[in-house]
């Protein structure tokens, strides 16, 4: 996903000084980023299926709890932060899912979404002057964020459903073909001078109906042309891959870097 190696490093301003409450955008970020995506897509489903609107009101409340520890917390650390983003997987889907069973066409609901997401992204800039990830250390800018997050989902979500069922592509088209649009930033970043923060904002919300149409291709029928594996077993599939991928950057501290090892664009600078 999007990264500038080649961009060079500047000095950081007086109030960006604390440490950053975000990951750096590695490889590891886009990858968990898209097991996030599928979890909260199966887990979402698998829920709601079983416990109807209870899941709804319970997840929510778990989301709240997942932002309260976010955003108490005074640096990035792996499990808080990761948590909030699973979390607010299983309500994006929530928030797509609901106005479509309450019989709102998908079109509309994306529309809705990228709206949202397109007034949070003005207000935001407008007020900071900036949409970088890089310097998210609390207060207003990172109630932006975690706003752009949780829109980005939602939009995420209403997209692959749409293309899914609305363009009828199936699940598994759906999912090969954000994989293949998800490589598009990558190639106007590095060739055709896209912007780092515009970049790192089209592949997020890319990453969700890319994460989500896979994990609905294991949960379909077989008939529908999927695997047939029941929801619940793929969201804790998906959980496990997370867990795991969270206790190893937890352990080993890649993702993590100080204010002084970020670039504006929130990547890693190259080590010589």
């Amino acid at each position: 996903m999007p990264d500038s190696p080649h961009a060079r490093t500047t000095e950081m301003p007086p109030h960006l000084s604390a440490a950053s409450k975000v990951p750096i955008v590695t490889a590891s970020f886009w990858v968990l980023k898209i097991l996030t995506t599928g979890m909260g897509e199966a887990a979402s489903d698998a829920l709601v299926r079983a416990f109807g609107g209870i899941a709804v009101a319970i997840t929510a409340v778990a989301l709240v709890a997942s932002f309260v520890a976010q955003f108490r917390a005074s640096r990035y650390v792996p499990w808080i932060y990761w948590l909030a983003v699973a979390m607010v997987g299983v309500v994006g889907t929530m928030a797509a899912d609901l106005p479509h069973f309450l019989g709102i066409p998908l079109w509309v609901i994306s529309a809705g979404y990228l709206l949202a997401v397109l007034a949070i992204f003005a207000v935001w800039y407008r007020l900071e002057g900036t949409l970088s990830f890089s310097g998210i250390t609390g207060g207003r800018r990172e109630a932006f964020y975690w706003a752009a997050v949780v829109a980005t989902f939602a939009l995420g979500t209403a997209v692959g459903d749409l293309t899914a069922q609305t363009w009828g592509l199936g699940n598994l088209v759906s999912g090969i073909m954000f994989a293949v649009l998800i490589v598009l930033p990558v190639v106007a970043r590095r060739w055709f001078g896209l912007g780092a923060v515009a970049a790192f904002w089209i592949s997020y919300v890319l990453t969700r109906p890319l994460g989500a149409s896979f994990a609905d291709w294991m949960g379909s029928p077989p008939f529908r042309g999927g695997l047939g594996i029941e929801m619940a077993l793929v969201a804790a599939l998906w959980a496990l891959a997370i867990a795991g991928f969270v206790a190893y950057l937890a352990v080993t501290g890649r993702n993590r870097g100080t204010e002084r090892e970020v670039l504006e664009d929130g990547t890693a600078p190259a080590r010589s």
